[in-house]
């Protein structure tokens, strides 16, 4: 719980009593590799803070093919929050990529923490703030840049992320064939 302290507090302080009375708002889950946390039609109940490990969301379309939403590792937030916010089944999978643990927490005790302590108010808002802020800039980069540039922005974003995920995933994510980022890859 050390880590969510430090993670709360880089956007705003914390009292010892107000952690104490956070942290009893949060359940600990060990995740294996290949398990799901969310799968579709799953009703969401959490959204999950990332303690440690990789996490792919990915959509699957009416084809069976898979698109890739995003990936998460340590220090992130993570749910189908379209689903979580307004309480309805998930539309995406949300699979574990290597051994982890999150904390979980749910819509209602979200919720309560953030009426009761601004500080939690204005950590969630400045979270979904720069999560929006990142999803918008990987669509605006799909739809406007050639795969070079998108493969040069995701790993000048995420270096630490290039090293941990097969490649096929992040070829998937980038919208390009597994050759094509191979190319990139080499010439990189």
């Amino acid at each position: 719980m050390n880590e969510l302290r430090k993670h709360i507090e880089e956007v705003t302080p914390l009292t010892d009593e107000e952690f104490d009375y956070i942290k009893t708002f949060f359940t600990e889950k060990k995740v294996k590799r290949h398990q799901y946390l969310l799968q579709h039609g799953d009703k969401v109940s959490s959204e999950y803070w990332i303690i440690k490990g990789i996490f792919r969301a990915f959509y699957i379309d009416k084809e069976g093919k898979e698109h890739i939403v995003q990936f998460a590792l340590e220090n992130w937030w993570l749910s189908d929050y379209n689903a979580f916010f307004n309480e309805k089944e998930s539309d995406i999978n949300i699979v574990c990529m290597e051994d982890a643990e999150v904390l979980c927490l749910t819509l209602s005790g979200r919720e309560k923490i953030a009426s009761e302590l601004h500080k939690m108010e204005h950590f969630f808002r400045m979270k979904l703030t720069k999560g929006y802020s990142a999803q918008q800039r990987r669509i605006i980069s799909l739809l406007s840049n050639n795969p070079k540039k998108r493969y040069e922005e995701f790993a000048s974003l995420y270096p630490n992320i290039m090293q941990k995920i097969p490649k096929k995933y992040i070829a998937e994510y980038l919208g390009v064939s597994r050759e094509t980022l191979s190319r990139l890859y080499s010439n990189h």
